[in-house]
């Protein structure tokens, strides 16, 4: 049994440790930020994509270009935009000629999708149809093209970044691929001593660049260590409780639920929810989720999850805000659901 905890301790210390290493690498290039490169390292840990959203030129671009730099995996950015086809990301068939019979066939070529880490840069600028291209392969990690489907390579990661929908020549995610993310990250402004530092790394000189902290082989095991931690029946209550709370007239939902949203979160907001806890617990040093842990990624891990309906959208009603009070009045134990009936 000691010998199981020592084990158990060390993993985790290494786990630490290594996240702590892309976060400097990371950092090195990055200025500020600080949540939202936590949050990247997070999704690409617990095997989740990531959806980051704000205006152009706050470095969301950069900030995937870093962490590939700092990852062992092979990477491709991918431009989306108006003119861009689904061929243009997963591949076509071709005809080729045997040169020694003459004979003609049908020969597969690969899009860009087939690499490990994949940049999908301003995605909402695409149309639907190109958009629904990304569906398959980063569910199933896998494309189909000329009915015969084709696995793609592992880890696989699709980060993707996004100008807000107020801008004009862009096309709203639908529901379907926003929940395929399993984080949606805003990016804000930078502030006055960070964009000193932005300039002062930018202008004076050449720019540091990360170095390699983690391959594939790492990714992959520290992948399957989240998927081994511990989380006790009543905190897995307590998350799916939070995801319950945003289905209006469910036995969860609380006043604001029913008023101002349509539909709420899917089974894979429970899923994102619960790896970011295990995630958050081993940073922690430990092999067992608590509440907190649970907590902390639930605003990620649903805003894009949340459909406002009529009203809410008329009020001017901001998801986060109604998922903090989700998280402010959802009991965490049946002790204090108890108390407060």
């Amino acid at each position: 049994m000691a010998e199981d905890t020592r084990e158990v301790e060390r993993q985790c210390r290494e786990f630490r440790e290594t996240f702590m290493r892309l976060r400097d690498e990371i950092n090195k290039v990055i200025v500020g930020h600080t949540e939202i490169v936590e949050n990247v390292l997070v999704c690409l840990l617990a095997g989740g994509h990531v959806l980051l959203e704000g205006v152009p030129g706050l470095g969301k671009t950069l900030l995937v270009r870093t962490l590939s730099s700092a990852l062992t995996l092979t990477f491709r950015r991918i431009q989306f935009t108006p003119d861009l086809m689904p061929a243009d990301i997963v591949g076509t068939n071709l005809v080729t000629e045997d040169p020694g019979t003459g004979r003609r066939e049908f020969r597969f070529q690969a899009g860009p999708i087939f690499h490990q880490c994949i940049l999908a840069d301003e995605i909402n600028r695409a149309t639907p149809k190109t958009q629904s291209a990304m569906l398959e392969a980063m569910q199933e990690r896998s494309v189909t093209v000329g009915g015969k489907t084709y696995d793609l390579p592992y880890p696989f990661i699709v980060l993707a970044t996004q100008n807000p929908i107020e801008q004009e020549g862009t096309y709203p995610l639908p529901e379907a691929q926003l929940d395929r993310f399993m984080f949606k990250l805003l990016v804000p402004y930078s502030s006055r001593e960070e964009l000193h530092a932005i300039v002062d790394r930018t202008t004076s000189g050449a720019p540091p660049h990360a170095r390699p902290v983690l391959d594939g082989e790492g990714i992959v095991a520290a992948q399957q260590l989240v998927q081994r931690v511990i989380v006790a029946p009543h905190v897995k209550d307590y998350a799916i409780r939070l995801v319950l709370a945003t289905h209006p007239q469910g036995e969860f939902a609380i006043e604001s639920t029913n008023r101002f949203i349509r539909y709420g979160g899917s089974p894979r907001g429970v899923q994102a929810v619960i790896l970011a806890a295990k995630v958050r617990a081993m940073l922690d040093s430990r092999y067992h989720v608590s509440f907190d842990d649970v907590s902390q990624p639930y605003l990620p891990s649903m805003r894009h999850r949340v459909l406002l309906n009529f009203e809410g959208q008329a009020e001017g009603v901001q998801n986060d805000d109604l998922l903090r009070e989700i998280l402010e009045k959802t009991p965490r134990s049946t002790e204090e659901a108890a108390k407060t009936s």
